[in-house]
């Protein structure tokens, strides 16, 4: 079936994480996105590594061509087009106000001010297009003493406040493994935009929205912040173990790391069971208060069940127990493991550069699952140029040609 969003047309003015994956979400579920590079460089997430031919960036010709096989290009631009335009000149921004005015969306995540001194700002997009949605996404939002600061992930999810409630308690704060307040930014985006989108086709209406990926990362502080506003106590780290729990968090295993929730008290005696050590089973460990006192004693009786097994075997045994016991997976555990693979999640697209590869499935879980997703390769830098002009502005190949003479636009590179 085709996607859910069939017919509507997204203008993906994007670049880096935060706003292409928002754009990625309307293209899986079938919108049009056509993403705006710059001529010959591309996106500069074209630019970041690993790429699939195992290229270093210092083999890359500075001042040359973008490299095509990136893994975070690849996975944050699937089902795309690629519209090679350069935007910074006059007939660039003539050509961008002419596609805005067909556009439904419009996301865009450059520095806040950057549309309006190209002179594409809201009020010339909404006189141009008004039912136009406009998404802007930025470090700290449109407004405030922070606007123009400059910030990468590590300062948002410390500014944010999630560093400070993550890591071992006597030990500085530790960065997440991956980008998730840009992730989770655009996520957010993506339902804002949306809503902002069902509004617009009721009334005829569009609107601008102003979202910050810091203020993400605040947003999902858990009870973090609520705690500190009515006690004054601050959200401490506690590392990998629970909160006020013991025998609740990550330990090693035979063959890399588990998770072992103890569960509810009148549980504790399967996890002695399960676990094969009678020392577990004292009166002093039947409470959460004991364990908690007694935290060192009882993971010392664990670990030598834990180290002679394997982290598999130990979820499923505790799992079979009714018991949330997990395991930290490798990269090539989620490849192989089941239960994904039992649900068809991982698809397989070929490209003319980076080859065939394995992707995550569909984020997104319509009723009809993968039918009600689509799935297509990133596209090549400046790949739908001619293509996107002709079906979105019914331009001539003169036209085109005209364009592209004056280094306006730029077509795919024969690959």
């Amino acid at each position: 079936m085709p996607g859910l969003l069939e017919g509507v047309k997204v203008l993906d003015l994007t670049h880096y994480i935060a706003g292409p994956y928002c754009t990625k979400l309307l293209a899986g579920l079938g919108a049009d996105v056509i993403k705006i590079e710059r001529p010959q460089v591309g996106d500069g997430m074209r630019w970041l590594g690993p790429w699939s031919s195992g290229t270093e960036i210092s083999s890359f010709e500075r001042g040359g061509r973008a490299p095509e096989d990136g893994a975070w290009f690849l996975y944050l631009n699937t089902a795309k087009q690629s519209l090679a335009l350069d935007i910074k000149s006059e007939e660039g921004r003539r050509v961008l106000l002419e596609l805005a005015a067909q556009a439904d969306i419009l996301v865009e995540n450059f520095a806040p001010g950057t549309l309006d001194s190209l002179g594409l700002g809201y009020d010339v997009l909404k006189q141009a297009n008004p039912a136009l949605v406009l998404t802007s996404i930025s470090n700290f939002g449109q407004t405030g003493p922070y606007r123009d600061w400059k910030a990468a992930e590590l300062n948002l999810y410390a500014l944010g406040g999630l560093m400070n409630i993550t890591g071992e308690p006597e030990q500085e704060p530790l960065k997440e493994g991956m980008p998730l307040a840009q992730l989770g930014a655009g996520q957010n985006a993506f339902a804002a935009t949306m809503a902002a989108l069902m509004y617009a086709e009721e009334t005829g209406e569009g609107q601008q929205i102003d979202l910050s990926i810091a203020e993400y990362a605040t947003n999902i502080l858990e009870n973090a912040l609520m705690q500190y506003s009515y006690s004054g106590q601050e959200y401490s780290r506690v590392g990998n173990r629970g909160y006020g729990r013991a025998a609740w968090g990550i330990y090693p295993c035979q063959d890399g790391f588990v998770g072992i929730i103890a569960g509810p008290d009148h549980r504790w005696p399967e996890v002695a069971t399960i676990m094969e050590r009678e020392e577990l089973s004292d009166p002093r460990f039947t409470s959460r208060a004991g364990r908690l006192e007694h935290a060192d004693e009882v993971d010392a009786y664990m670990l030598p069940w834990l180290v002679t097994n394997d982290k598999v075997d130990i979820f499923k045994a505790g799992q079979e127990s009714g018991l949330g016991f997990s395991f930290v997976a490798t990269m090539q555990d989620i490849l192989e493991m089941e239960q994904l693979l039992d649900r068809g999640y991982f698809v397989s697209l070929d490209h003319p550069v980076a080859g065939t590869l394995s992707y995550p499935g569909a984020p997104i879980m319509p009723e009809d699952s993968v039918d009600a997703w689509v799935f297509r390769r990133a596209p090549l830098l400046g790949e739908h140029t001619s293509d996107a002009l002709k079906s979105w502005l019914n331009y001539s190949q003169h036209q085109i040609d005209d364009l592209a003479g004056q280094s306006v636009i730029a077509g795919a590179q024969n690959v």
